[in-house]
């Protein structure tokens, strides 16, 4: 398969793509034709059907797998695809791995390794409620395990929740362990439930949109309904713990306007504000150095550092 992103002026393609839009529209001559964006791991291009009646054009829909034959053009700077036929697929003859981004990281080891750091926390009610999650809910686990962390920014792939999540308890294991002064089982809980929210802030894909739900109320405020519901089904949970916990998630952006309900206000959240910043910055950059790979000095200006960037290499 040739990749989207290896794609150059004046290539023939014949491969299967998603098609994820689909409209429908009409020339300044009134002549009809459809707009497609064809996708797959490596980005999305635009394409045309110049002649939607022509017999090579099968019928098919947004979100369907397309076998596409048909020519790359440059036009307006961009390039553009000129489509000539197109098959729907049906599933067993594509690979969605080859569609949509995924962690580079093994899935069921990241898992194993989650499951370790929840079979360590000593608090029966942390304990628990991480089990109820993280065990006992196949739904929910199948949902966090392959749900991306985000739209955009960081960790926008298949698999990037868990990432995400794995390397923050990662980091949170190691504060407790250099600063003795914080409660080990309380950060470790909050670190792993902090981003739970975004399994319904987030459609999976290959839709990963905001969801109604998402657009409302945001992944910070559902979490946190999400875990006082998960203590709610646990005999006797002590409702300081899981104040303390809430609280965690709800400050784990730090300031206000960095969307954080509320400012960090024991030394837990502080220490799960700096891990989860940590991470998401690092994977940032890593996204940027990856996505310039065939570059080398600097490499423009980062709203999110607030500075041009640059290779070390």
């Amino acid at each position: 398969m040739k990749y989207i992103k290896e794609l150059t002026d004046g290539d023939r393609v014949f491969d299967i793509y998603l098609c994820k839009t689909k409209t429908s529209a009409v020339t300044k001559n009134g002549k009809a034709y459809e707009s497609v964006t064809l996708q797959d791991k490596t980005g999305s291009i635009d394409a045309k059907i110049w002649e939607p009646n022509n017999p090579g054009i099968a019928e098919f829909e947004a979100m369907d797998y397309i076998e596409v034959y048909g020519d790359v053009t440059s036009f307006n700077g961009a390039l553009q695809v000129s489509i000539k036929r197109i098959r729907r697929c049906q599933e067993g003859e594509y690979n969605q791995s080859d569609y949509f981004p995924v962690s580079s990281k093994d899935n069921d080891s990241m898992y194993q390794e989650l499951l370790s750091l929840i079979q360590s926390i000593k608090d029966p009610y942390y304990k628990q409620l991480l089990q109820k999650l993280f065990v006992e809910n196949q739904e929910f686990v199948k949902t966090f395990r392959y749900s991306s962390a985000a739209k955009a920014v960081h960790h926008g792939f298949i698999g990037g929740l868990l990432e995400h999540t794995l390397s923050v308890a990662k980091l949170c294991d190691y504060y407790a362990g250099a600063y003795t002064i914080l409660k080990r089982d309380l950060l470790l809980t909050a670190a792993i439930c902090h981003d739970i929210g975004k399994t319904k802030e987030l459609a999976p894909f290959p839709i990963n949109d905001y969801t109604d739900e998402g657009n409302f109320l945001g992944h910070i405020v559902i979490g946190t309904t999400m875990v006082g519901e998960v203590a709610a089904a646990i005999e006797n949970f002590p409702k300081e713990q899981l104040t303390q916990l809430q609280h965690c998630i709800l400050a784990h952006h730090g300031k206000y306007e960095y969307g954080s309900p509320k400012l960090p206000s024991i030394i837990e959240a502080v220490a799960l504000n700096y891990a989860d910043d940590t991470d998401a910055k690092m994977e940032t950059f890593k996204e940027i150095l990856e996505n310039n790979e065939d570059k080398t000095g600097w490499l423009g200006f980062s709203r999110l550092f607030e500075t041009n960037v640059k290779a070390s290499k």
